[in-house]
């Protein structure tokens, strides 16, 4: 087969087979198509308008080209110059930093965008269990750590702070999320609040104190314990 394709048809799947490559070995790849394929569902569902559906359109698009061509980069630079040099980084750093950009862009896009639609319908479940007394937020931040350090002592790893199933940093920080959820009842302070809950667990991970599995766990047994109280406090209190 020539180099370079003569008929259209093989261009098309050369073309397909870049993507597929991409796909296959480029894991940020996946998170991508992941990203868009969940963004195509909510534009479903949300019924926005064509204007909004073209931005998001494209944002995700020029997210998918900038890291074909950071992968492509990456091949050619391996092939280039297999053993480590100075440049070769440079230009694998700035590839990425280009993907980065790309992101961010589609990200706030997405954001101004979906939050429109989105955020409405969140408050109104924020709202389901109200405003926590002061009383369950105590109770509820004070069985998250007895729990977890119940957990820890019967998986027998680790201590009550570091190591251990479940990871008690990630309970804690998603039990907090929720409390201030529900106490602020706004989606913006809860998206955010989230994410600080997100880092922190995952700071866990980079430190290698905990695995991702000890993490999830911690995540979810402190969001759970949480909701659990508040709703027990707003039936009974």
């Amino acid at each position: 087969m020539p180099v370079k394709p003569i008929r259209f048809i093989d261009s098309v799947n050369f073309a397909v087979e870049g993507i597929i490559y991409a796909v296959r070995t480029q894991k940020h790849m996946r998170n991508h198509f992941l990203t868009a394929l969940c963004i195509l569902l909510a534009v479903l569902f949300l019924k926005v308008s064509a204007l909004e559906f073209t931005l998001l359109a494209v944002s995700v698009c020029f997210v998918l080209f900038a890291e074909m061509i950071n992968t492509a980069i990456e091949a050619v630079v391996d092939l280039a110059s297999p053993e480590f040099h100075p440049l070769a980084k440079i230009a694998k750093d700035v590839a990425a930093g280009g993907v980065l950009v790309a992101a961010v862009g589609a990200a706030v896009m997405g954001y101004l965008i979906l939050s429109r639609y989105i955020f409405p319908l969140y408050k109104e479940a924020l709202g389901m269990i109200g405003t926590p007394t002061e009383m369950g937020i105590v109770v509820s931040l004070l069985i998250v750590v007895i729990l977890v350090v119940i957990l820890k002592a019967f998986s027998g790893k680790g201590t009550p702070l570091e190591g251990g199933l479940p990871s008690g940093h990630a309970a804690v920080a998603f039990s907090i999320a929720t409390i201030v959820s529900f106490s602020t009842q706004e989606p913006l302070i809860s998206v955010l609040t989230f994410t600080l809950a997100v880092m922190v667990s995952h700071s866990r991970l980079l430190l290698h104190i905990h695995s991702m599995r000890e993490v999830i766990l911690g995540a979810v047994t402190g969001t759970a314990i949480t909701l659990a109280v508040m709703a027990v406090f707003k039936r009974f209190g």
